[in-house]
């Protein structure tokens, strides 16, 4: 430990202290308003580091103040593993130049998926969550996930990021899938339907349209097939009218490999 660290008392003497030349930010998701990831992510750019977060509530609630002052600092802001993990959704666009999102759609929260995935099977939506939680997928809390906070904080990430138009949770019609019943799902199944909590937006002439609630998806789509743990993202582009990803039942070392992958583009650019 770098002398001083252990006497420090806040992010900013800390930073000094530590010499810290970046800052791997990956405290709990605060939907109201971010914190203290927003704090802690400003004070390593005013000290001189590169900040790196795996948490969705900088993007949402502090995504341009934090992207201005990296660059006016010269370091990097870096945020791969807040949305499917590690997969390179954010940098993806880095690479496509030019190119507008016009809206995307998707299965973005894989407790909600193993939660229907599970009630198809004959479990009610109690003893779902109970099994869900029994496999590490769902916090003791499922409140954000099941409610679909944890969806919309991430959809209004990919709007405010790729579609460059803030938007404030509030904005983003909500519905979890608390009062989905068994019945409902096994007989959408039986129907040639599952139930997914889906994530849409799309550009209007007033702005950007987006929701996150359970929709009935036709079995043969793509969407449909999604599983487990896995997620799945549809963007709809104004060169490529579409551009899908999927990635499948990831572990912990997805959000991990994230992270070492913004560190690699952070000390490498």
């Amino acid at each position: 430990m770098p002398r001083g660290t252990d006497q420090a008392t806040d992010i900013a003497s800390w930073l000094a202290a530590a010499e810290a030349d970046i800052l791997f930010e990956a405290t709990s998701l605060n939907v109201q308003n971010g914190q203290p990831a927003v704090d802690h992510i400003r004070a390593a750019l005013n000290h001189g580091a590169h900040a790196i977060t795996a948490n969705k509530g900088p993007i949402v609630h502090a995504y341009r103040e934090l992207r201005d002052l990296a660059a006016s600092k010269g370091k990097r802001f870096l945020f791969e593993s807040t949305v499917m993990d590690g997969v390179p959704i954010f940098s993806l666009f880095d690479q496509l130049p030019t190119i507008h999102v016009q809206g995307f759609c998707g299965i973005l929260n894989s407790t909600t998926n193993v939660i229907l995935s599970q009630m198809e099977e004959g479990l009610s939506f109690d003893e779902a969550l109970k099994k869900a939680q029994e496999l590490g997928i769902a916090e003791t809390d499922a409140t954000h996930d099941i409610d679909g906070w944890d969806a919309a904080v991430k959809t209004a990430a990919l709007i405010t990021v790729l579609m460059d138009v803030p938007v404030k949770l509030d904005q983003i019609q909500r519905d979890g899938i608390r009062d989905l019943t068994p019945q409902a799902v096994r007989t959408a199944k039986r129907d040639g339907w599952r139930f997914k909590l889906v994530c849409r937006a799309r550009r209007t002439p007033n702005g950007v349209e987006a929701s996150v609630q359970p929709e009935k998806v036709r079995s043969t789509q793509p969407m449909a097939k999604i599983a487990g743990t896995s997620s799945y993202i549809y963007f709809e582009t104004d060169i490529f009218p579409g551009l899908a990803i999927t990635e499948e039942n990831p572990g912990l070392y997805a959000t991990a490999y994230g992270l070492l992958a913004d560190f690699v583009r952070a000390v490498t650019d």
